[in-house]
Parts: C-alpha cells; structure tokens; sequence
C-alpha cells in the first residue's frame, strides 16, 4: 500500500527555490563586479530576510520543515550511513542531507554577515561599516572575498552533486520539492499547509523583510 504524504509546505517550497536563485545571482553579480555590484548588494538583502524566514520558520512550520526533525544524533547518522537508517529518514532530510542543509544556511549567514560589514575601499562598502571598528572591516572583507564565497560554492556544488545522486539511485528528492508530496510505503505525519499556514508564512517573509530594511537603513 502507498501513501501521498505532504512532506514540503508550500513557504518551504517558495523559500528554497528562492534562495537557490538568489545565491547564483549573487555569485554572478559578484564575478562581474561594476555596476552589478548594486544588484549584489540588494540581493543579498533578500538572502538576509529569507534565512531569517527560514530561522522562523524552522520553529513553526510544516512538520518536516521544523529544525527538531531533522536534527540527528552522532548514533543516529552512523545507523543512516551502516544502511541502518529508520523509515522517517526518507521522507524529509536524511542524516547527511540535514548536516549538508545546516552548513550551508550556517555558511550563508556567515557570508552575509560579513558582507554588511565589508568595504572593497573602491565604490561599495556595506551599511554596517560604519559600527565597527576599521580592523574588523578589513577582516569580515578579506573573509568575504577569499574565504566565504568559496565556501558557498562548494556547498552549493555539494548540494547540486547529492541532488544528483539522489535523482541517479533513487530515484526520489526533486520532484517533492516542486509539488510538496512524496509518495511512501509507509504512513507518516503530513506538514501543515493550508491557508492558515500560508497566511503565518507571509507574516514572517514580511517581518523579515522589514527588519532586515531596518538594519540596512542604519547605514544611512
């Protein structure tokens, strides 16, 4: 017997296929420079007010959305990985696939923290730099440039490579992510996502949103 489980609600959906869109553009307009830098900027505004969402939304979302599922223990990924794994670990992010999600949100964060406090000492500088002192401008700069972007490529590369393997081997990962159901030989626990769910969604996008205008506007 098979069951249609509703594993991504559609805020998760939207909020992943968002930041997938926003990190390439943000690596393009970086690698081009110049005027695209204004667009690198704004969208890496959008990057800061979707990982709040998400920082949220890992609270209070869907089920499989919500950070205390998919939070493993050190025993629980050795079962995963000795093909030991329990039936709850295909349905949301597997062991490895939760590890890959947390350092890539963890990187991101980090990149984009410190692109507020960067200055290229050129035409850009973010609007934070004036709060802190030239020493750690230099830093969250040299950071952002020689360290941080590489670091969201390679995660990215990673995460592209076991979306790959997953889609190869087993046929499974992509298509949940686009329509929000997985199809299981077992029964699980649906992720909310009615109306109500939504409308909390785009509470928490807009109060992202304006509180990540309210920090850029501290720069003046």
């Amino acid at each position: 017997m098979q069951y249609l489980v509703r594993v991504w609600d559609l805020p998760t959906r939207l909020f992943h296929w968002s930041l997938a869109a926003c990190v390439i553009a943000l690596v393009v307009t970086a690698k081009v420079g110049g005027e695209a830098m204004v667009w690198h900027f704004r969208l890496g505004y959008a990057v800061l007010a979707l990982l709040a969402f998400r920082l949220v939304w890992g609270l209070v979302g869907g089920h499989w959305s919500r950070f205390a599922n998919f939070i493993y223990s050190p025993a629980s990924v050795l079962r995963y990985l000795r093909g030991q794994g329990e039936p709850a670990h295909s349905v949301g992010h597997t062991p490895l696939g939760a590890g890959s999600v947390f350092a890539l949100l963890l990187v991101l964060a980090v990149q984009v923290g410190s692109g507020l406090i960067s200055d290229d000492e050129i035409s850009f500088a973010g609007p934070l730099t004036r709060f802190v002192p030239n020493a750690s401008v230099s830093l969250a700069t040299w950071y952002h440039k020689a360290v941080g972007q590489w670091l969201v490529i390679g995660l990215v590369v990673l995460h592209l490579v076991a979306i790959a393997f997953y889609v190869w081997r087993k046929k499974q990962l992509v298509k949940p992510m686009l329509v929000g159901d997985k199809v299981l030989d077992h029964p699980e626990q649906s992720s909310r996502d009615d109306a109500v769910a939504r409308i909390a969604a785009v509470v928490v996008i807009g109060l992202a949103a304006a509180g990540t205008a309210w920090l850029v506007s501290l720069g003046g």
